[in-house]
C-alpha cells in the first residue's frame, strides 16, 4: 500500500504549479524590463532638455558677441572718421 500524505501533490498540480510560476516569472521580468525601458527614455529626455538648455545658452551667446562686435565695428569707423577729420585739419594748418 501507498500512503499519501495531505500535502504529497499530483502530477497535474505540479504541472500548474510549475505553469503558474513560469507566467509569475515571465511577468515580474517583463515588469522590469518596462520599468529600466521607462527610467532609460526617461534619462534620454532629461539629456536632451539639458543639451536644448546648452543650445539655448549658446544661441544667446553668439547673438550677444554678434552686437558687440557690431557696436566695436561702428565705434572703429567712427574713430577713423574722425581721425580722417583731425588729420585734415592738421594738413590744412600747416
Amino acid at each position: 500500500m501507498t500512503y499519501l500524505a495531505a500535502d504529497d501533490t499530483t502530477w497535474p498540480q505540479a504541472i500548474i504549479l510549475l505553469g503558474v510560476m513560469v507566467v509569475v516569472i515571465i511577468l515580474i521580468g517583463g515588469a522590469f524590463s518596462t520599468f529600466l525601458d521607462l527610467r532609460k527614455a526617461k534619462l534620454v529626455a532629461e539629456q536632451e532638455d539639458s543639451l536644448r538648455q546648452l543650445v539655448r545658452r549658446y544661441e544667446q551667446l553668439a547673438e550677444n558677441t554678434l552686437d558687440a562686435q557690431q557696436r566695436s565695428a561702428a565705434d572703429l569707423a567712427e574713430l577713423r572718421s574722425r581721425a580722417t577729420a583731425i588729420e585734415q585739419i592738421l594738413r590744412t594748418v600747416e
